[in-house]
């Protein structure tokens, strides 16, 4: 029987070597503010996994993707893994957003701005911008992400390969609202990764459009200027946030009801996107 190395633990993902290829195994860990909560949340790994195998899916002929398979796979990780080529992955956490929310807020209310590109006045939470934009953070291996401009992101990786990961990432938010917005959802923002594969081909890695790298808005519930209902894990980090956590290790604990309603707005946000039920 064939051995697989784990080779990294993140916060909500391992990564393992299996004969050269990794595979990308979601766990139920749920992570706020950077810290990992010490309560699961069921079928979170599995429901990530299967919506970001949909957008990939989805997204072939945009840009090449990691996934060689999501089926040959251990039987421990069956429905949370996914088989995926090793790739040298860009120290940029590119994200997009066509709407004011979370760190972008607080940038704009102290210098009308989000990552250095100026916004018109009078913008409010959840505000829709005049057209999306690309908004980088660091890739922090420890503590928290940083918010860098598009010429921070030209100074470290070059001026074409920034060009092209601007251009990869709003072509992928753009794609993605619009399904979504047929389906009702809004997406407020996202974050994708990119990094080369052993030809030197940027490809998009990690996970993509899912509840715990995008935020998901009801769009019948929309209302600027105003905190939105979510699902994703806003909803968590706001009940985090509503405990007097000072968000800083170890996490509070989860009650079983934030927990369900966690699962279930998760499991919604699968199934208005991809069409199909959920199905443990």
């Amino acid at each position: 029987m064939r051995r697989v190395k784990h080779i990294h633990a993140g916060k909500v993902r391992d990564l393992y070597d299996d004969g050269g290829d990794i595979l990308l195994v979601a766990s139920d860990r749920i992570s706020v503010y950077d810290v990992t909560l010490p309560t699961p949340i069921p079928d979170k790994g599995a429901l990530l996994t299967q919506l970001s195998r949909w957008w990939f899916d989805r997204f072939a002929d945009l840009v090449p993707n990691h996934v060689i398979s999501a089926t040959d796979v251990p039987g421990e990780f069956a429905g949370r893994a996914l088989r995926c080529r090793p790739l040298s992955m860009v120290k940029v956490e590119c994200i997009a957003r066509g709407y004011l929310s979370g760190s972008g807020l607080k940038e704009y209310r102290e210098r009308g701005t989000v990552s250095g590109v100026a916004l018109p006045d009078g913008l409010v939470e959840g505000s829709e911008l005049p057209e999306p934009i690309f908004t980088p953070t660091t890739k922090a291996s420890e503590g928290h992400d940083e918010s860098i401009t598009f010429d921070d992101v030209v100074a470290q990786e070059g001026g074409e390969t920034a060009e092209r990961l601007r251009e990869l990432t709003l072509a992928l938010y753009r794609a993605g609202a619009r399904h979504a917005a047929e389906r009702g959802i809004i997406v407020a923002d996202t974050k994708v990764e990119f990094g080369w594969d052993a030809e030197g081909t940027l490809t998009l890695g990690d996970e993509v459009l899912t509840s715990d790298s995008s935020r998901f808005w009801p769009a019948d519930e929309w209302q600027p200027g105003r905190p939105q209902h979510a699902f994703d894990k806003q909803f968590v980090r706001d009940w985090a946030t509503s405990t007097g956590w000072d968000k800083t290790p170890p996490g509070p604990e989860i009650p079983a009801d934030v927990v369900e309603a966690t699962r279930a707005r998760y499991a919604e946000a699968y199934e208005r996107i991809t069409g199909h039920s959920w199905t443990a």
